[in-house]
């Protein structure tokens, strides 16, 4: 279903746009695929290849990643306005080429963190860009369908990615083959994004013009900042909700490989419970995004996230890989409810014209969960233990649920 409403030889809508937005679809696959490269593979890497023992020490790469990449967020709304979407994606592109090489011939554990702060600027620009010009494309009335397309193509895509580098580490070893990968995913989403991609701006001015504030209105960085961050309760609670979900993400990424090795698992099957959880998590979004268009946008994002705390402790008390899959499935099933209703929720809640500067603070608060859950867990595990700050997490994750419940009330 289209708008209908259009002007200069263009309207918004899936139906008129369907072309760039299916483009912007397979852009994000190559932007997911970067981030699954480490998914199953560096956290052991670092323990065996640079004898990082400390289990703090040992996901620092995440949390650098995430303070690059929640930082770059905060910033490529505002650029976006400033320059354009389409060069803050391919910008994002050029940061991100790098990065497979380095952690191929990383000669220390502090060339992988300098691979990591690339990579979390390659994330924050161009995630950030393919969200926000399918929002542009797609107007009001189709916004959660296509960013569940959006965040199914990426999550995918880090599940295919984290299976295959594991499985290529196993046979192979841990470096350099299974970031040969990285290099080709860099050099298609590049390549997409000069020659096929097209900027949405005028997409964004049309929209403005349909919308009941004036197109006039300036945007504010501060006022936004505050109104998504604290002000406004109904945007807390998504923002809230964002950290901890990214928090939870910070401790699969970096805790749950160690956990899994030091239950005897090999690698091979470590790569298997890394990728299950993006696959059911990219597949699901498909309908979940569908489904907060049709109805409310908080009952998802509430039993999302209960659903990911009951899946959290599952992980802490499961002694078997048949437990550990049903886990890691149902951690999927929950993020997919939440991730992309949570941001088609911060596009209803403000005008066209602040949307991109919305969601960059959004995205920002969401993304700096990385570095608490990864830091936060590690420092846990290395005095408690794993399962303590297991289900640490999995508490703070059904705390977040009840406190989305209580604030998510739109009058």
């Amino acid at each position: 279903m289209s708008n209908t409403f259009g002007m200069q030889g263009i309207s918004l809508g899936f139906g008129a746009n369907w072309r760039q937005i299916v483009l912007l679809v397979a852009v994000n696959a190559f932007v997911g695929g970067m981030i699954g490269l480490e998914r199953s593979i560096l956290p052991v890497l670092a323990e065996e290849e640079f004898g990082v023992t400390s289990t703090t020490a040992a996901v620092s790469f995440i949390a650098t990643f995430g303070l690059a990449k929640a930082f770059s967020n905060l910033l490529a709304g505002n650029l976006s306005q400033r320059l354009s979407r389409r060069t803050v994606l391919i910008a994002g592109w050029l940061l991100g080429l790098p990065v497979p090489l380095i952690l191929i011939w990383a000669p220390s554990w502090s060339w992988v963190i300098g691979a990591n702060l690339l990579l979390g600027i390659n994330q924050g620009l161009t995630w950030s860009m393919t969200v926000n010009m399918k929002m542009d494309l797609a107007g009001p009335h189709r916004r959660g369908l296509v960013l569940g397309l959006n965040e199914a193509a990426g999550y995918l895509a880090i599940a295919a990615s984290a299976f295959m580098t594991g499985i290529i580490a196993e046979q192979f070893g841990l470096r350099p083959e299974p970031f040969y990968l990285g290099i080709v995913l860099a050099a298609f989403g590049l390549g997409l994004s000069v020659i096929f991609v097209r900027d949405t701006a005028a997409f964004v001015s049309l929209e403005a013009v349909a919308h009941s504030r004036p197109s006039v209105e300036p945007v504010s960085f501060r006022r936004s900042f505050a109104d998504t961050t604290w002000r406004k309760p109904y945007l807390f609670g998504i923002t809230q909700a964002g950290f901890v979900k990214n928090l939870n993400d910070g401790l699969a990424w970096g805790i749950f490989p160690l956990f899994f090795i030091d239950k005897g698992l090999g690698l091979d099957r470590v790569a298997i419970l890394a990728a299950i959880y993006p696959m059911v998590w990219g597949v699901f979004q498909l309908a979940s995004g569908w489904a907060s268009d049709l109805v409310q946008r908080r009952p998802l994002i509430v039993t999302g996230m209960f659903l990911q705390g009951l899946a959290i402790s599952l992980v802490g008390v499961s002694e078997a890989f048949g437990g550990w899959i049903v886990a890691m499935s149902l951690l999927g099933l929950g993020t997919a409810l939440v991730y992309p209703t949570l941001l088609a929720a911060i596009g209803d809640a403000v005008g066209p014209l602040e949307r991109s500067t919305s969601l960059g603070v959004y995205r920002f608060w969401r993304d700096s969960g990385f570095i608490v859950g990864a830091l936060g867990a590690g420092a846990v595990a290395d005095a408690f233990g794993f399962g303590s700050a297991i289900h640490a997490v999995a508490g703070l994750t059904v705390a977040s649920g009840i406190v989305a419940a209580a604030t998510m009330r739109r009058n």
